[in-house]
């Protein structure tokens, strides 16, 4: 996956995403994981097109970057 593919994620699950904080009369349940779900997927997005544009700065190889799991990423806010 390359940063323009990353970038290509990362607006489809910002479009998802307001869709749902736009709602009114509150979200369903259901609607609140897939939130959340949409939360930690843009983190790790973010986090993978970082990692990729750090080794590029630095002459190392971009499809080297790995997506972390999603407790790492999310342990980074604490």
């Amino acid at each position: 996956m390359d940063n323009d593919e990353i970038l290509d994620d990362i607006g489809a699950l910002v479009e998802e995403e307001r869709a749902l904080r736009q709602r009114t009369g509150g979200l369903l349940p259901e609607e609140r994981t897939r939130l959340a779900e949409l939360e930690v997927r843009l983190d790790q997005c973010w986090d993978l097109l970082r990692q990729r544009r750090a080794k590029a700065e630095f002459g190392e190889d971009p499809d080297t970057a790995a997506l972390r799991p999603a407790a790492e990423v999310e342990s980074y806010r604490n």
